[in-house]
């Protein structure tokens, strides 16, 4: 006797005892039939009504109702489960479904995106918030672009302070969209370069599990106009482009990653610190080697094409202590208790510090810079293990000391650190999470600082004092916060 048998029909009476999908199939997920050759169906028991035949179509028959109303028609095999249809179709759908499947999360950032910038574009045409005056930078880089048109760079000029680099940034509005204004051209192109990170950081976190896209877009309208009147926007795409090619791979994506990271250097120095983090081995010889060529061959050509290509060093050696920095708020709180009799004068295109133990302050700085590249120096020796979130740490930790070991922190060093944050929450293996949260109110805090009440900063009024002792102990806590987490990440011995 063979087990091919279709099991007997329930009963009478007893069909609301019976439990949905009882009905026996064989393995292809049909009916069960007699076979042909095979044995006859058990009779039914005695005083039972006869089986039912079984039905013509592929579809197994549904359990009676129990109500009254006529029986559900057959549902076919291939059609959906309701629960894979659009979430638009649900009675319940809400604004938390629409950001989290389909194409809602690509289309609420697009949405925020352009809200936030045309924001962004309002204020820079007012330009009237605090000191205003904001958008004034771009007539500077104006002025430059003369300059280079001349085949120099801007001599013995105390404003310029920037790597070669920096002139293709400052000539490519004129050159790539002349049919505007520079000031307009400008802008366009940074909110091209805007929007690309945008973009660059949305597909690397195609998945939609971390928040990098999104700390970005949100996170740069906190500097208010500032970023669209700023060429470090910029510079932040080449980083954030740097890193994520060094997530991937092949050589190919290693060397490009390297290449950039050198544009970057060449632009505005802090670049270069993207490739502090690589894995020893392959992927530090290809990117290391990318980026050393392309700083050479592009300085080369710089150096042929324009003459005063290294005057920047000049400008940056006589810098002193800057009144937003670490040490000039130090200065300030001392100035404020009568401990000190300095005064702020404009030099080099900032308000610094000038009186007694400033140079002091500025070496020490110095040296707090040197040994904040030993240390990073150190951690590299001592790293034991690498994720892939290990290379978008260490930049953020990176720059985060050597910002707050600066005699400088202009505010548009705030879109830097936005940026790694931002590249840093690609990734599900990150440590940087908290350290990004900090950022986030200093960048608040850092835009009260400028433009809002900079005449109080200034000043050195309570309520300018208060701000930067605020946002400056926030960046303070992000780099200390920072060098902790990716030390224990990588550099402790594993928990036995």
């Amino acid at each position: 006797m063979t087990n091919d048998r279709p099991e007997s029909p329930p009963r009478p009476g007893r069909e609301t005892g019976s439990r949905p999908g009882s009905e026996t199939r064989s393995r292809s997920g049909s009916e069960a039939a007699p076979r042909p050759g095979g044995d006859p169906p058990l009779p039914p028991p005695s005083g039972g009504d006869p089986p039912l035949p079984p039905p013509s179509g592929g579809d197994p028959p549904l359990p009676p109702s129990s109500g009254d109303g006529p029986p559900a028609p057959p549902r076919s095999t291939s059609e959906l489960p309701a629960l894979t249809k659009s979430p638009f179709d649900s009675d319940t759908f809400t604004f938390a479904t629409f950001v989290t499947v389909g194409r809602g999360p690509d289309l609420a950032l697009a949405v925020v995106w352009i809200l936030a910038r045309a924001g962004m574009l309002l204020l820079l045409v007012r330009d009237d918030l605090g000191i205003g005056g904001v958008g004034r930078e771009v007539g500077l880089y104006q002025y430059w672009y003369g300059q280079f048109a001349a085949g120099t760079f801007p001599p013995g000029d105390a404003m310029w302070q920037y790597p070669p680099g920096a002139g293709l940034v400052v000539m490519a509005p004129g050159l790539l969209l002349p049919w505007l204004t520079y000031f307009k051209a400008f802008v366009a192109l940074t909110l091209l370069a805007d929007a690309v990170v945008t973009l660059a950081l949305a597909r690397a976190d195609s998945a939609r599990l971390t928040h990098g896209a999104w700390i970005w877009v949100c996170g740069l309208p906190l500097l208010l106009h500032l970023p669209l009147a700023r060429y470090d926007v910029q510079t932040t795409a080449l980083a954030v482009l740097a890193l994520l090619a060094l997530g991937a791979r092949s050589t190919a994506a290693h060397r490009l990653g390297g290449a950039l990271a050198g544009i970057g250097a060449m632009v505005k120095v802090w670049p270069a610190l993207a490739l502090i983090g690589t894995p020893r081995g392959r992927t530090t010889r290809e990117a290391w080697t990318a980026a050393a060529v392309t700083v050479l061959v592009l300085l080369a050509t710089l150096a042929l094409l324009f003459s005063e290509s290294l005057g920047f060093l000049r400008q940056q050696g006589g810098r002193g202590i800057q009144i937003e920095s670490l040490g000039g708020t130090a200065l300030a709180v001392a100035r404020a208790s009568g401990a000190w009799s300095g005064r702020v004068d404009f030099r080099y295109g900032a308000f610094e510090y000038v009186g007694p133990y400033v140079s002091t302050l500025g070496h020490l700085a110095l040296l707090l810079t040197v040994l904040a590249f030993g240390w990073l120096l150190l951690w590299r020796l001592q790293a034991r293990r690498w994720t892939p979130a290990t290379p978008l740490d260490a930049a953020l930790a990176a720059v985060l000391l050597f910002t707050v070991t600066s005699r400088v922190i202009s505010p548009q060093y705030m879109i830097w650190l936005i940026g790694l944050a931002a590249v840093c929450l690609t990734s599900r293996d990150t440590v940087m999470r908290p350290v990004a949260l900090l950022l986030l109110p200093a960048a608040a805090l850092s835009s009260l600082a400028y433009p809002v009440l900079y005449a109080d900063v200034v000043g050195g009024t309570a309520t300018g004092l208060a701000v930067m002792v605020l946002r400056n102990g926030l960046l303070l806590a992000a780099a200390l916060l920072a060098a902790r987490r990716l030390w224990t990440s990588t550099a402790t011995p594993d928990a036995e």
